[in-house]
C-alpha cells in the first residue's frame, strides 16, 4: 500500500504505456475489423488532443484526484472515511457510469462527449480521444464524488490505473475468443461489449456506457447485448462529422462549437 501511494505517478504511466503497446499488438496480429484508415491518419490526432487535455488540466486544476483524497480524509465533508478499498473503487466507477450518461443525455454535455464517438474507427487510441473541455469537467466531477465520500488515497490511485487500462483494453480493435468474451462480459466490458456503444445507430449508442464493471448497464436497463449489423460491418462514429477531414486535430478542437454535417 505505502509502495503504492508513494510511485502512483509512476505506476500510472507504467501500466499506461505497456498496456497501450500491448494492446496495439494485439491489434495488429488479432484484429477484429478491417480498419477504414490508416494509423498515421488518426493516431497524431488522437494523441495530440489528450496531450492537450492532460496540459489544459494541470494548468486550470492545481490539484489531482489523488490530492483531493489525501484532504478528504483530514477533511471529510458529509462522511467519514470509513468505506473500503473495494468499495471506493466500485462507488468510482458507479458514478462515473452515471457521468457517462449524462454526458449523453445532457445536450451542452453531448457537445463536449460526441468527439469521442466521432472517431471513424475504433482502436486502442479511440479510449483516449476526449476534448480538453470534457477532461477537465471529468476531473472536476471525480474530486466532488471523492471529497464528498472520504473515498481513500488508495482506493482512488487503483481506480485510475484500472480505469485508464480498461479504455485501452475495451476500446481495442482485437478478437477476443468468443467463449472469452461471453464470461468476461459478466463482469467487465470487454471490447465487443463497448464497440456496440460506438455504433452509428443511436439506440446502440445510447446503450453499454460502462468502462469497468458491466453489472450497471445491466442493473440501469442500458445493456445490448450485439450491434444489430455485426462488429465486422456496424458503422463505427455518428451519422454526422463523417468526412474525413474530421479527424484532423484542428476540427476536434472546435467540433463542440460547430454545427453537426448535413
Amino acid at each position: 500500500m505505502q509502495f503504492i501511494l508513494e510511485n502512483e505517478g509512476a505506476i500510472r504511466l507504467s501500466a499506461f504505456i505497456g498496456l497501450f503497446c500491448l494492446m496495439a499488438i494485439l491489434e495488429t496480429v488479432r484484429p477484429r475489423r478491417k480498419r477504414s484508415f490508416s494509423r498515421q491518419k488518426r493516431w497524431f490526432s488522437n494523441f495530440a488532443i489528450l496531450a492537450i487535455g492532460a496540459v489544459c488540466a494541470r494548468l486550470i486544476l492545481p490539484w489531482v484526484p489523488v490530492s483531493v483524497a489525501f484532504y478528504a480524509q483530514q477533511n471529510p465533508v458529509l462522511f467519514e472515511p470509513v468505506l473500503p478499498v473495494v468499495v471506493g473503487i466500485l462507488l468510482l466507477d458507479f458514478c462515473i457510469y452515471l457521468q457517462h450518461v449524462a454526458m449523453h443525455k445532457i445536450p451542452v454535455l453531448w457537445r463536449l462527449h460526441r468527439l469521442h464517438h466521432a472517431d471513424l474507427d475504433y482502436d486502442v487510441t479511440t479510449g483516449i480521444r476526449f476534448h480538453p473541455i470534457e477532461i477537465v469537467l471529468s476531473l472536476l466531477f471525480k474530486m466532488a464524488i471523492i471529497l464528498i465520500f472520504a473515498i481513500d488515497p488508495l482506493s482512488v490511485i487503483l481506480f485510475e490505473v484500472i480505469l485508464n487500462a480498461m479504455a485501452m483494453f475495451n476500446h481495442a480493435n482485437f478478437k477476443l475468443p468468443l467463449k472469452l468474451d461471453t464470461v468476461l462480459r459478466l463482469f467487465i466490458v470487454t471490447p465487443d461489449f463497448h464497440r456496440v456503444h460506438h455504433s452509428s445507430i443511436q439506440a446502440e449508442t445510447n446503450s453499454n456506457y460502462g468502462f469497468n464493471v458491466s453489472l450497471w448497464d445491466r442493473l440501469c436497463r442500458t445493456y445490448t447485448a450485439q450491434p444489430q449489423d455485426g462488429h465486422e460491418t456496424m458503422q463505427i462514429g455518428l451519422e454526422y462529422f463523417r468526412y474525413p477531414a474530421q479527424l484532423r486535430l484542428g476540427k476536434m478542437i472546435i467540433q463542440p462549437f460547430c454545427k453537426k454535417e448535413p
